[in-house]
């Protein structure tokens, strides 16, 4: 997902870290990270040379400005050395400089965990399939940066001629939409659609066993509202306990105030159906490649360039008893997020399934993060240019 929103914005959680504060780069021998010989780089290789393949076809990532991205060709040349690797850890090692960062607005960094939801669905309304999965209306349009500016949304529609803001969530949920043949699939639950909205994909189970992936496809423009947060602030819970499966069990106990709850949020995703060749990657990230479980980071995208190699070491949930493990691997820069800003900051990718609902969910985890530049363009930041 473009413009995914994940767990983090869901629940409101107050970040330090701000992508103006100046990071300090620190060079770090291989041989020196903690955990770096007992990765399984073969898996890091794998999922970068997915990057490669869309730096070397389009490297759409490039056409913007990316603060420590450097430029395409900076990229190129290292892509053409992971295509002919033998040795996964070799090629790491001899093609990038590793830089530790620090942020000193927030010297332990943050990273959260998203996930790949599932629901069941139909491809017909009826029979309990009554909420709609939408595709992105024509009437969607981005402002320039004039109009952005005066009306406070990046997105919106044409109304007599002038620009405005989009429909809410209610009123699209309450049939703004309707009749406009729009629909991809029905689902039977409200709040199921609503966290595949937050997390901008879905996997879709239909009654005769097959199964239709959703990627993101637009965003409404409308103003995002954390809805944990809304209900840490009444004091339905607390910032402590807050979590996806706390915030599922809110809404579950709580039928006929959940929907207006969500309302609160009156932002709204719109998708489209992909096609993944192989089943045990997810779909799309913002980079255009099929994510990787446990190997894919979502980034602050106007920090990192899509395919940057980032060396993360946190502790992460080790499943539903509330335990902790370490987390020490070598990911890949392949999504962003709304709530993904600043230097040490990321949203691992868990994949699908409880167990990555239940970790992904769970995970608001401090941590240290290593980034890993191609040799000539981390010279430049090391001498602070």
């Amino acid at each position: 997902m473009i413009g995914r929103l994940g767990l983090a914005c869901l629940f409101a959680i107050s970040l330090a870290m701000t992508a103006e504060a100046k990071p300090v780069f620190t060079a770090v021998p291989f041989a020196e990270i903690k955990g770096w010989a007992d990765d399984d780089h073969a898996a890091a290789l794998a999922a970068f040379q997915k990057s490669c393949a869309e730096i070397k076809a389009k490297g759409h990532a490039f056409e913007r400005q990316v603060r420590y991205g450097g430029k395409r060709a900076d990229w190129l040349a290292v892509c053409e050395s992971a295509a002919e690797a033998k040795s996964a850890r070799q090629f790491f090692e001899e093609n990038f400089t590793a830089l530790k960062v620090a942020d000193p607005a927030s010297p332990e960094g943050l990273f959260t965990g998203y996930y790949e939801p599932e629901a069941e669905g139909s491809l017909t309304p009826g029979n309990g399939y009554e909420v709609p999965i939408y595709r992105k209306p024509d009437d969607l349009v981005g402002f320039d940066a004039a109009t952005e500016k005066r009306l406070g949304v990046k997105y919106g529609r044409m109304l007599n001629g002038k620009p405005a803001g989009y429909l809410t969530r209610r009123e699209i949920e309450e049939g703004a939409l309707h009749g406009r043949g729009l629909e991809i699939v029905w689902l039977k639950s409200w709040v199921d659609a609503f966290f595949i909205h937050v997390q901008g994909s879905g996997r879709i189970r239909f009654e005769d066993g097959s199964s239709m992936r959703l990627a993101y496809g637009a965003k409404s423009g409308q103003p995002y509202t954390g809805i944990g947060g809304v209900l840490v602030e009444r004091g339905a819970l607390t910032r402590d306990t807050m979590s996806m499966q706390s915030l599922r069990k809110w809404m579950k106990d709580n039928p006929g105030e959940a929907r207006q709850l969500m309302w609160e949020n009156k932002s709204f995703v719109f998708f489209r159906e992909v096609k993944v060749d192989d089943p045990a990657l997810g779909a799309p990230g913002a980079q255009q490649v099929s994510l990787t479980p446990l190997r894919s980071l979502a980034i602050d995208r106007s920090l990192w360039v899509f395919g940057t190699p980032v060396w993360l070491d946190a502790e992460v949930p080790s499943g539903p008893g509330g335990g902790m493990e370490n987390f020490r691997h070598l990911m890949v820069a392949q999504d962003t997020g709304t709530a993904i800003k600043g230097h040490v900051r990321g949203d691992v990718y868990w994949g699908w399934g409880e167990k990555a609902a239940s970790v992904a969910g769970q995970m608001k985890s401090p941590g240290t993060m290593i980034v890993l530049l191609p040799k000539k363009l981390a010279v430049g930041f090391l001498n602070g240019t």
